[in-house]
């Protein structure tokens, strides 16, 4: 049986149709994302539909973060300049389309922290303006723009907790020995309500419905992250949600006016819920019935009659329908992608694998269809981060190299999240080590499982798996035949004293998982590709966005100088208007085009004419 059709590029990299949708706070509009002459912008329609209509006009960069205000006039979106992620929240009148820019300061990066029914004409808004290193809170006037401060960072406050009247009840601080602390804000004072050595997960998640506490999440006392609340006044802690044998990510269910959580998200292999709230779990078995997938309520009204629910799959696009609790009925909304739902995906399937000293690693294989699985080529797909996972579902990457006839291997390695602080940990010092390892097992299996060819196996990756690609390249270069790296670390020593301001709070964190320039030069060094360009054997591709403030232009830029110096031959591809990552979608498109043709060069896999 043969290869399926080629997918075009364009439905996999190109703008979707609709994402992150949204319902208004009334329940009578929708607001979501999508392309206006190709550029994605704000659209809102009526419940109904009939009426859709776009609200935004950017011309360049597009929108891909928004959310209502509670006025009834106004949403507000986010945007920086050519991906140098110095934010800013914008609202725009929905009657008049007219935008405001309510942080129109230069060089101020903008988090906005809350709206709120009870105060529908304001937002809370971080902005590092006084300092770049650290954030303070603002409030701000939708109508008229008017920013007041309202609670000054003392130096090492990396997340704010806000309660629902628009009050800044505390925040998480990251201490110089790397260590992190809940702090509570009274009257001016703050108060340190719980610590955390180095290595543990701690932080606040928001107010308790008494707000007597803090919902947080901790690793105190257990290997997984676990979802508590904290007594306010007594610090009595109570676990609310956990498992062995993951960690709480995020994304628990909150209810929208009672503010109590309903359902809390478990991830090893696939989602799990635990449900709290007996309402919440009959009505999500209801609204799940209506597709196919993973559902998950995306958005919800204040009354909580409606809801947006969003099915997930890995051969299928998300899927967006409208579901109303009073009558347990749902109507289909549409697609995030339209294409894709004609077009022949491979299916993603969990795979276990143990690497050299013991651990167990979650990771995701995706094959193509149609012929099979045995002496494959393989591109061992890497994520970024490092602390971060690969997740199961639609994967545009997975799918487009299993569609060329690759087999395409994703690792969640060492320093990956979601599987317990002592498999963090286990990274510590270990980038380029094993960290590194860990990939090399991976492929290891792939090749005694009979499904790689050893001597077609290439490494893909952005961020650190960008670095993870050049340290493939140049620290096992016989295992890799090819490498593609986007947004990459190349020298470990130049990217440590470059990092924004705003990461200074993060710099004893920094010490001690990944190391210091200022007393471990040699051994960064000796854990950057930079330094072993003269192993390379294999074709290297390496791409970057000149305005990355994360991994600066000057990491892709003095690898390739100092390979080109020694006669080695690299492809480079350098996107002006881009930061970490590449936005617009003739940037994806020429990048992804080129690293086909790149990887076919030498894999052998197809091509889209």
């Amino acid at each position: 049986m043969p290869l399926p059709p080629i997918i075009p590029r364009e439905v996999l990299f190109g703008n979707p149709d609709r994402l992150n949708v949204r319902l208004s706070p009334d329940g009578t509009h929708i607001g979501y994302i999508a392309p206006l002459d190709g550029v994605l912008n704000v659209w809102v329609r009526s419940v109904e539909g009939g009426d859709d209509r776009p609200v935004t006009h950017d011309s360049h960069r597009g929108i891909r973060v928004f959310f209502w205000a509670y006025d009834g006039k106004h949403l507000l979106y986010l945007q920086d300049r050519d991906g140098d992620e110095n934010w800013h929240v914008y609202a725009v009148d929905l009657r008049t389309e007219e935008v405001r820019d309510l942080t129109p300061f230069e060089n101020v990066q903008a988090h906005p922290l809350a709206v709120e029914p009870e105060r529908p004409d304001e937002m809370l808004v971080a902005l590092n303006r006084e300092d770049p290193h650290f954030h303070d809170v603002y409030r701000v006037r939708l109508d008229t723009g008017e920013c007041e401060l309202v609670a000054e960072n003392p130096g090492d406050i990396v997340g704010w907790d806000v309660d629902w009247h628009l009050n800044v009840r505390g925040g998480s601080a990251q201490r110089e020995d790397g260590g992190t602390e809940i702090r509570v804000l009274e009257g001016g004072e703050w108060r340190t309500l719980l610590s955390a050595p180095f290595g543990e997960s701690l932080g606040a998640l928001g107010v308790t419905p008494d707000e007597r506490g803090l919902y947080i999440v901790s690793s105190l006392d257990s290997n997984t992250s676990r979802l508590l609340t904290i007594d306010l006044e007594t610090g009595e802690q109570k676990v609310i949600a956990s498992r062995p044998d993951v960690d709480y990510e995020g994304g628990a269910v909150v209810h929208p006016t009672r503010h109590h959580v309903q359902a809390v998200p478990f991830t090893r292999a696939r989602r799990e819920w635990q449900f709290l709230d007996p309402e919440f779990e009959r009505d999500l078995t209801r609204a799940a019935s209506l597709g196919h997938g993973e559902a998950d309520v995306v958005s919800r009204d204040l009354e909580d009659r409606l809801w947006i629910v969003a099915f997930s799959s890995d051969i299928d696009p998300v899927k967006y329908y409208l579901f109303d609790r009073t009558s347990g009925k749902g109507w289909y909304l549409f697609s995030q992608n339209r294409a894709l739902e004609e077009a022949h995906l491979a299916p993603m399937k969990p795979v276990e694998i143990t690497t050299r000293d013991g651990l167990t690693m979650v990771c995701y294989l995706t094959l193509p269809e149609g012929v099979e699985p045995k002496g494959l080529p393989l591109v061992l797909n890497v994520h970024g981060g490092p602390w971060a996972r690969d997740y199961w579902g639609l994967d545009p990457e997975a799918q487009w190299l299993a569609n060329r006839g690759y087999a395409c291997l994703q690792v969640n390695y060492r320093g990956s999240t979601g599987f317990g602080k002592a498999f963090v940990n286990a990274a510590n010092r270990e980038w380029g080590g094993k960290m590194h390892d860990d990939l090399i097992d991976a492929v290891q299996w792939a090749i005694g499982e009979g499904i790689a060819d050893p001597a077609r196996v290439g490494i893909f990756g952005w961020s650190y798996g960008g670095y993870a690609a050049m340290v493939g390249m140049t620290f096992t270069p016989d295992v890799f035949a090819v490498g593609v790296a986007g947004v990459g670390i190349s020298n470990l020593v130049s990217w440590y004293r470059s990092i924004p301001p705003y990461w200074e709070p993060f710099r004893a964190q920094l010490d001690l998982r990944v190391g210091s320039a200022d007393t471990d030069e040699e051994f960064l060094k000796s854990r950057s590709p930079l330094f072993h360009i003269q192993n390379i054997k294999s074709p290297l591709m390496i791409a970057q966005g000149a305005n990355d403030p994360r991994v600066p232009r000057a990491e892709a830029d003095q690898i390739v100088e100092a390979m080109r110096a020694r006669g080695i031959e690299v492809k480079y591809l350098l996107f002006e208007d881009e930061g970490h990552g590449f936005a617009r979608p003739e940037n994806r498109l020429i990048f992804y085009r080129e690293a086909e043709h790149f990887l076919a060069s030498v894999l052998g896999g197809r091509v889209e004419s």
